[in-house]
């Protein structure tokens, strides 16, 4: 069944989860919001959604090294408590996240972080390129908006597919860790070096690489 805006809206307001988590919640359950509800609880993401305001001042930063150094990542994840950041558990899941950030290479954590100018430059390049292509006037813009967004949940970290299960987001991987440790939690920042990046070199397919380590541990 089509499901409405207002619908989304309801749920959301709710549970504080995410539109698309909504989305998908209400499409699951034919539009029962009642069962909805229970849906985004059973998956932890209604539980994750109430403690995302809460401080996460406390955590670690994690190292990752490609096989043969060619690939290091430096990333800070944040919760709340110092007991936490101890925790096996959490550490693994940060260590995942760096080698996301080897294998996939995001530019940034979400997309509020993109400058606008970088947007508009986007926007335009695009553009050109559908006009190039032939494509009518009337529909460039509407083409350009859903490449737009493509491409940024592409370098977008949060929005990238998660190399280990691709059925679901980085952002899902923290929803569910914020549900199973019962603390916030807010990837801040990463910087990743490539070894001579910027210099013309072979191109490689660092995601299948960095699989294949995962797979040999």
């Amino acid at each position: 069944m089509a499901i409405s805006a207002q619908q989304v809206k309801e749920l959301r307001q709710k549970t504080g989860a995410g539109m698309m988590d909504c989305k998908k919640a209400l499409t699951e359950t034919n539009g029962d919001m009642e069962k909805a509800i229970e849906y985004l609880r059973e998956k932890g993401i209604a539980k994750a959604a109430k403690k995302s305001d809460r401080i996460a001042a406390e955590g670690i930063v994690e190292s990752y090294i490609h096989a043969g150094g060619r690939i290091g990542v430096l990333v800070e994840v944040n919760c709340e408590t110092d007991f936490v950041a101890k925790n096996e558990e959490f550490k693994s899941f940060v260590r995942d996240i760096a080698m996301q950030i080897a294998a996939m290479n995001p530019q940034y954590v979400r997309s509020e972080e993109i400058p606008e100018s970088v947007v508009e430059k986007e926007r335009e390049i695009l553009k050109q390129q559908a006009l190039q292509e032939g494509k009518p006037e009337h529909i460039v813009d509407k083409m350009v908006e859903g490449r737009l967004q493509k491409h940024f949940k592409d370098i977008c970290l949060l929005d990238q597919p998660f190399v280990k299960d691709p059925d679901k987001t980085i952002d899902q991987l923290v929803k569910e860790m914020i549900a199973k440790i019962g603390e916030n939690i807010n990837i801040r920042r990463f910087v990743r070096y490539e070894m001579g990046e910027g210099l013309e070199k072979r191109e490689d397919n660092f995601a299948e690489e960095v699989m294949s380590q995962v797979k040999k541990g």
